[in-house]
């Protein structure tokens, strides 16, 4: 995709105008507001005309949602993110029957009273602000850059284990970079004045800004990019980049490094939900913690495994005390023994003991030594699909912060 600069000639004119203010609907960077002579923020993610830089989060007001009576998700509509949306849901038996691919609404027959909107991500958030999606599923990079902190947003799972990337901030190799590996070393370079300021380039201007201004950055300007931002830094567009990273590949293979402190933000995809739709409308709280359970039963069990032993013993409390001595073999409260009948000379004996424990399956090696270390044989390995709890603690932490 061809770099793309975002530069509005009206808008910095009227930051920069002694006399003028900010028109109605563009927000004017903190420090400008108060007058700061030695700080200089330009408005990120300038819009291409004053029109379009009216503020984006929905009117509170919607007469719709009031009238409304289904509940509402939305899903990613393409890309990576949405494969793996609907791929974990599946997982949850909770498949997503999508008839008409030119449609943007869909359901889910597990749950009748559950609508389906495919959106572009950030419309997703604006529309869980606005009340008209209840439910969504979208990154937390996302969530933080078109949610801004907003307390109409619940996220209701943090880490649905997909999506995974980090907004990080990267210098150039070379130059005046070379030995600038720490965010301090960038804070403190001389080269930055009111005259001649840091100039950034991201997509997350939000998030890029407040990152900035948090870490003690007093001369810096921001433009707002969208793709390819890689390149800005070599076509002497910018200094630096916020971006989001995932293996570095493309950061390396463009000549540029992250450094230590530059990260802004850990992200993957969340579940998250509207605050005033799971008070308000019906079914919205039972929804959530149906699909709260299915995901966390299904995330916890897509890293543990069931492994399956017989083992001699005299009793079944001599065996547990022999599985317990192995430090890999606890399982989740502790390992289930049970006995294995024979029949021996016409009569029913007991000379060996079942036992059954879960185990993280990057332990599996270690724990079948273990086991075979107290007298284990004929081991067993049997995938999980779900480990449902007696309550899941993110569902106590929902009612907790909606004051149920």
């Amino acid at each position: 995709m061809s770099p793309m600069l975002a530069t509005l000639p009206d808008v910095t004119a009227v930051l920069h105008s002694p006399s003028a203010s900010p028109p109605s609907g563009l927000r004017a960077p903190a420090a400008v507001g108060m007058g700061m002579a030695r700080t200089r923020f330009l408005a990120p993610r300038a819009a291409a005309s004053a029109a379009s830089a009216v503020s984006a989060k929905p009117a509170a007001v919607a007469p719709l949602y009031a009238d409304r009576t289904v509940v509402r998700i939305g899903l990613p509509s393409k890309g990576r993110m949405s494969e793996q949306t609907l791929s974990l849901l599946k997982s949850c038996q909770l498949s997503v029957r999508h008839l008409n691919p030119r449609q943007y609404t869909a359901d889910i027959p597990q749950v009748p009273n559950l609508e389906v909107w495919f959106q572009r991500p950030k419309d997703i958030v604006r529309k869980l602000q606005s009340g008209d999606l209840d439910l969504g599923i979208v990154g937390l990079d996302i969530v933080s850059e078109y949610g801004q902190g907003s307390d109409d947003l619940v996220v209701v799972h943090d880490a649905l284990e997909f999506g995974h990337c980090r907004l990080s901030l990267a210098v150039p190799k070379e130059g005046i970079f070379e030995n600038i590996n720490t965010l301090e070393d960038l804070a403190n370079m001389p080269e930055w004045t009111q005259e001649r300021p840091l100039r950034v380039v991201t997509g997350f201007g939000y998030l890029g800004e407040k990152f900035m201004r948090e870490n003690g950055f007093n001369h810096v300007s921001f433009l707002a990019g969208d793709g390819a931002l890689e390149s800005y830094p070599a076509m002497g567009m910018a200094d630096v980049i916020v971006d989001l990273v995932s293996s570095g590949t493309t950061l390396r293979e463009n000549n540029l490094k992250e450094i230590d402190g530059g990260v802004v933000l850990e992200s993957q995809a969340t579940l998250v939900a509207c605050r005033r739709s799971l008070h308000k409308r019906n079914g919205v709280l039972e929804i959530t913690h149906e699909m709260l359970e299915r995901l966390e039963a299904h995330l916890t069990a897509t890293g543990e495994i069931m492994v399956t032993a017989n083992m001699r013993g005299n009793s079944a409390e001599e065996v547990a005390e022999r599985v317990l001595s192995q430090t890999s073999l606890c399982g989740l409260q502790g390992p289930t023994i049970s006995p294995v009948y024979r029949s021996r000379d016409g009569k029913v004996a007991v000379e060996y003991y079942a036992i059954n424990v879960v185990v993280p399956q990057k332990s599996l090696y270690k724990s079948i030594q273990q086991l075979r270390s107290i007298g284990g044989s004929g081991v067993l390995v049997t995938k999980l699909t779900y480990i449902f709890d007696e309550e899941t603690p993110r569902w106590r932490k929902l009612l907790s912060e909606l004051g149920l």
